[in-house]
Parts: C-alpha cells; structure tokens; sequence
C-alpha cells in the first residue's frame, strides 16, 4: 500500500546541518527492545489530497484539504527546544483543515476493520483505542499487521491505545494467545511495592510495543480505601500506595516510549459510575490538593505524557459543567500544576455526559473547555462539530494550533513521528 504523510509535502533544509545530533542522547524501545537510536531521519511518502483550496474562511483556516508538494524529509534536534518547535511547527503547517481537526479526535475504532480504514481517509482521526473484541478474534500477527495498515493508511501515524489497567479492566491479556494470564490489577501489585510494578509495566509496555500499540490509558491515578466505591478495584488503594505506584509506572512507560496517561482527573474519590449518569463531588479544594491531585502531581513530575479528566462534576471548581467539559478544572491542571503535555476527556459516550449533550455539541465543548483529545465513539458526529465550528470561527485556529502542536510534540517524543527509513 503506498504511504501517506505530510513529511514529503514540506523541506526543511535550515535544519539539516544540525540533524546529525539529533536523539543521539536518547533511547528509543522497538520491537520489544531498548535501542539507542542516532541521527534519526523522519521520512514518510505520501499521495496527493485530491481537492485543492483557492481559498479560506475568513478567519485564515483552508475550507477544504489541499495539495502540497511531495519531496523531502524532516530533521529534527530535540535536545534543543528551538528545534522541536521549528519542526512542529513546519509539521502543524503541513496538514490541512480537515487534518487538523481529526487529529483532535481520540476514537473507539470500529468494529468492521474496513471502516475503520475508510475513516481515516474521511476524518483523519488522532488515534484509535482497541477495545476486547478487538483483539478476541485475533492473533498478535493479525494485530500488528492491522495497525501496520492503519499507519500506512494515515497521513500523519496514529495514537493507536488500549485500556490495559490490569485486573478488571484489560483488552488485552485477558485471551490466551496474547498472554496466558491477564495481568495482575494495581492494588494486587502494589503489595510488591515499586519493584514489582515497574517488572510488570515492563512486560506490559513490550506486549503493546510487540502489537503495534503506542499508548496505554493507564495508570489509574484515583484513590480509594472504600471496598463499596466505584474506582475501588481499580485503583492502588490509599494515597502512598497511589503515589508509589503511578511514579513506577510512568517511569518505566516513558524508558519504553510507550504512552502513559494519569486517570481520572481530578480523582474519582468515592463517586458514582459516571457511565451511567452525573455524578458531583462535593469536596473542597484543599481536600484535592492535599489528597487526590498528589499522584498525579507525581505523575506529572515523573514524566506522564497525558491525562484524563473525569466527568464527575467537583462543585468547588465548577457548579454546573462535568469536569472533562469545566474551563475551571483545566486552569487548575495547566496553570496550577503546571501540566504541559495531553489533556483528554474520557469517553464522550458515557452517560454523564450524553445525558445533557449530543456528540458534536460536548466535541466542541471539550476543546473549548482545554482539552487536548476529545475521546469519543462517534468520530463522524464529534469530527463535524468541530470542523463545523472551525469554519464559522467559535473554534478558532489558534485553539486548534494550541493543541494539534501538542499532540504532533507527544507523536515525536514517543517515536510514533520518528521514522528513520521510507519503510516502517
């Protein structure tokens, strides 16, 4: 299948002479394994977009997709930030209006693999999360090759993420011919202390390397002592062993380049299944800061590539809006705390939300609101609220810069933008 992708639509010669250093510092985890990579060249070929834009919308967003020129390739130093940004820059520049906006979009794939191919050329989505009846039926050959054709389909590679938390909550494991046990749950590895998580998260991180897959949705950063909650057998229990835990587990993630994402902002505390209806957090500011946002302020400082935000509604922050879709909870993430990488909602699909709102209305909402990624089930309805919106100005392109910068930045640091060859 020919490959798709921005990179030969653009020339960067000002970055070649300095290209030979670029990573030769880091490492880099392919095929299961830990290699130093030197020199990295990113280079992909792409096809041409097949309709051409004369013209915009007045706000300086393309209307329509456009042909670009199609030689080059792309080096980058990303010891030096002035570096990193000129390549993401001249990466964001590359992609069209439509690109743009589908790389917003974090998508349960479908379950006909046909559509799922056929929606990258239509929505051009960010990435697609595995569920198990993706991988039921399969084998890791099948899955591999699958995601292989997803990549080569896309012009820009894709966040492909499972949920593999461990214990109740695995894709993966959970049939035999991908590991003959499922994978132990947080609060039964945590009895190992640090040295047992970090093992575990290794042989979990080399499963999803082995797959194809990029990133996990893990760890669960929530606290929970109470057998009755919700989040209980979810999480690793109380507050030291959170914080030990999500340390371990995105120190690890982030040697392997595998993508880890702290959950569920600002924590689920004793709350109900927001898959089911809202659910409202009456606790005070000073109860989060002192308790629930301490593992994930530690996952932020040990390195965690994104977070996910709850759709519990935390009265003291926002009275009205759940916190996935609340201004005010992404202040406090940003500002406060000082997260700089991804910020995404959870599922779009759960009840707390589309209770009150359509798929496109909470898309546009979840940007607005400072998310990076709006995770959803129904790409063409939340594709369509936001490209709608990009063109009549409510979503304007320095909103949309704002984040698909960040996700091309998190695409280049995992390795998932890192090709060293015209051949994956």
């Amino acid at each position: 299948m020919q490959k798709r992708n921005m990179y030969n639509r653009i020339v960067l010669p000002l970055l070649f002479a300095s290209a030979v250093l670029l990573f030769s510092c880091g490492e880099r985890a392919q095929n299961g394994e830990v290699t130093r990579v030197d020199a990295p060249i990113v280079t992909q070929e792409t096809t041409q977009s097949t309709t051409e834009a004369d013209s915009t919308n007045g706000t300086g967003l393309p209307e329509t997709e456009t042909d670009k020129p199609d030689t080059t390739s792309i080096e980058a130093e990303p010891d030096e930030d002035d570096n990193i940004s000129s390549l993401v820059d001249q990466i964001y520049k590359s992609l069209t209006l439509e690109e743009k906006i589908g790389q917003l979009i974090l998508v349960r794939k479908p379950s006909d693999k046909a559509t799922a191919l056929e929606y990258i050329g239509s929505y051009h989505p960010g990435g697609y999360v595995l569920f198990a009846s993706d991988f039921e039926n399969e084998t890791p050959e099948t899955i591999s090759a699958f995601i292989d054709s997803l990549n080569e389909t896309s012009s820009l590679p894709l966040f492909c993420a499972v949920d593999e938390e461990g214990g109740t909550v695995v894709r993966i494991s959970k049939f035999p011919q991908f590991r003959a046990e499922k994978f132990l749950s947080p609060r039964e590895l945590i009895e190992g202390g640090a040295d047992a998580v970090t093992a575990d998260t290794d042989e979990k991180c080399r499963l999803l390397m082995s797959l194809g897959i990029n990133f996990n949705l893990a760890p669960v950063a929530d606290i929970s002592e109470d057998s009755s909650e919700f989040i209980y057998y979810r999480s690793a229990g109380g507050l030291e062993n959170a914080v030990e835990y999500v340390r371990a587990y995105v120190l690890k993630s982030s040697e392997l380049s595998i993508g880890s994402t702290l959950k569920h902002f600002p924590g689920y505390g004793g709350n109900a299944d927001t898959h089911t209806g809202a659910a409202y957090d009456d606790r005070g500011l000073d109860e989060l800061m002192a308790r629930d946002l301490v593992p994930f302020i530690e996952g932020i400082e040990a390195g965690a590539d994104a977070v996910m935000v709850s759709h519990n509604i935390v009265e003291c922050l926002d009275h009205d809006n759940p916190a996935s879709l609340s201004p005010a909870v992404h202040e406090l993430l940003r500002d406060e705390l000082g997260f700089d990488g991804i910020i995404m909602t959870d599922d779009l699909a759960m009840g707390a939300v589309t209770d009150r709102y359509d798929s496109s209305e909470a898309a546009l909402m979840s940007i607005l609101a400072g998310n990076d990624l709006v995770c959803c089930s129904d790409l063409p309805a939340a594709y369509q609220g936001l490209y709608e919106a990009a063109l009549d100005g409510r979503l304007t392109e320095e909103r949309i810069a704002e984040s698909v910068k960040r996700i091309i930045k998190c695409k280049l640091k995992l390795g998932i933008i890192d090709i060293n060859t015209e051949e994956r």
